[in-house]
């Protein structure tokens, strides 16, 4: 599937610089290619629908993070067989504003579900998770812990 077939939508992040009321992320990630390759990519062997704790969610950068112009690839992926489910091109300065939020979110809730992630499929729900990792990587592929959403007793 071709990233430009993703389109991805944060909300509920500015609160943080605005020093608002905490309001858990949410991102939507829109998909307008062939639906049936996505939904086989987002099941297990059996046909079910990945829940959440078999899916993960990272931004590997493309860029130096130093680079004000820094892109990365967002990317969903099956924990159990380590394969994509969707790749995506963002702005980097965008997806750490999005995890710092979702930081700040777990910090004064203590919610486990730390973000929200919705997959649709031309306007359709296709799947809905809760969310408390996000794992950055620099372009070299290092995890960038500081940078991360890792909860508390989690070893990598």
């Amino acid at each position: 599937m071709r990233r430009d077939y993703f389109e991805l939508d944060v909300t509920n992040v500015d609160w943080v610089e605005n020093d608002g009321d905490p309001s858990k992320p949410n991102v939507v990630i829109e998909f307008t290619g062939a639906a049936a390759e996505l939904e086989e990519r987002l099941t297990d062997r059996s046909g079910n629908l990945l829940d959440e704790s078999e899916v993960d969610a990272a931004l590997r950068l493309t860029d130096d993070l130093d680079d004000p112009d820094a892109g990365g690839v967002v990317a969903v992926t099956n924990r159990i067989t380590g394969e994509f489910v969707l790749e995506l091109n963002e702005d980097a300065d965008d997806v750490l504003k999005f995890v710092r939020a979702a930081r700040r979110y777990g910090e004064a809730t203590g919610d486990d579900g730390r973000y929200r992630v919705e997959i649709r499929v031309d306007g359709e729900e296709l799947a809905v998770y809760e969310k408390a990792t996000f794992l950055v990587y620099s372009e070299d592929g290092d995890l960038l812990r500081s940078h991360s959403l890792i909860p508390s007793g989690i070893e990598l």
